[in-house]
């Protein structure tokens, strides 16, 4: 079982795949810090200097201790367990998934152009009729 596993781990794929998963989690964090720390706060000056990370409903006043109670720390809040629909956050990461996705189609993109095209194979004909032909002109031979 040992060998099968070792053999399973070395084939190329697998590490490729393990190679991308700890390239993409840092990429991740790269592009929420991209989000969180240039983009989003851009967005809000130009919205008047909004802060998405602020941005949030209490479900549920009676939930929310005495010493947070009108505060506006979200995180402080989330983890008081108080029930919180946190849009702002899901604005945030709704601009991290279309940088992701943008940075990922313009990869793809680069790759293809460097590819060469594909080299479309001459079909030839089929086996029967190359048969068919050779009968053909043997009978015309004959003929």
């Amino acid at each position: 079982m040992f060998k099968e596993f070792k053999a399973f781990i070395m084939r190329g794929n697998v590490m490729d795949l393990a190679i991308a998963v700890i390239i993409g989690a840092a990429f991740g964090k790269i592009v929420t810090s991209l989000t969180d720390d240039i983009i989003m706060p851009v967005i809000g000056k130009i919205f008047g200097g909004l802060d998405f990370s602020s941005h949030f409903l209490v479900l549920n006043p009676e939930k929310v201790p005495a010493a947070l109670a009108g505060s506006t720390d979200y995180a402080a809040l989330k983890k008081a367990g108080v029930p919180l629909l946190g849009y702002g956050e899901f604005i945030t990461q709704a601009v991290n998934f279309v940088i992701i996705a943008f940075i990922i189609f313009l990869m793809i993109r680069a790759v293809n152009r460097m590819m060469p095209p594909p080299v479309e194979e001459v079909a030839g004909d089929p086996a029967d009729v190359v048969l068919l032909r050779e009968i053909r002109d043997e009978l015309k031979k004959k003929s």
